[in-house]
C-alpha cells in the first residue's frame, strides 16, 4: 500500500510538478487550491503527509495548518511546508521542514523518504 501525500498550493503547476515528483517516487498523491478544500481532501483522504504552500487565496497556510492541529484525526499528520514566502515570517512551529520556492526536488524526496518511509 503506497504512502499518500496531500499537496496544498494554489499554484496548478507546483501541484502538477509535486504529483509527478512523488508519483515517480512510488506515492499517492491527492492535491487542494487552498486551505479550505485542504481540509475537506484531509478529512476524506487522512494522507500520511501534507505539504502546504503558505500563501493561498481564500483561506491561507497557516490558518489550515491550525485547522489541521485541531482536528483529532490529522493532528499528527507530518507537514513539510513549501513556500515562496519568507517562512519564518509565518512559522509553521511543528512543520518536519520548510523549504522556500525554489526547492530541491531531491532533497524533498529526502524529507519525505525520512518522515514517512
Amino acid at each position: 500500500m503506497s504512502k499518500k501525500i496531500l499537496i496544498v498550493d494554489d499554484d496548478q503547476e507546483i501541484r502538477s510538478y509535486l504529483t509527478e515528483l512523488f508519483g515517480d517516487n512510488g506515492y499517492e498523491t491527492v492535491t487542494a487550491e487552498d486551505g479550505k478544500a485542504a481540509i475537506e481532501v484531509a478529512e476524506k483522504e487522512i494522507p500520511d503527509l501534507i505539504t502546504l504552500d503558505l500563501e493561498m487565496p481564500n483561506e491561507w497556510g497557516p490558518r489550515f495548518y491550525r485547522k489541521l492541529t485541531q482536528n483529532e484525526d490529522l493532528k499528527r499528520i507530518p507537514v513539510i511546508v513549501i513556500s515562496g514566502l519568507n517562512a519564518n515570517q509565518y512559522a509553521i512551529t511543528k512543520a518536519v521542514a520548510t523549504l522556500t520556492k525554489p526547492f530541491d526536488a531531491d532533497q524533498l524526496i529526502g524529507i519525505v523518504k525520512a518522515t514517512i518511509g
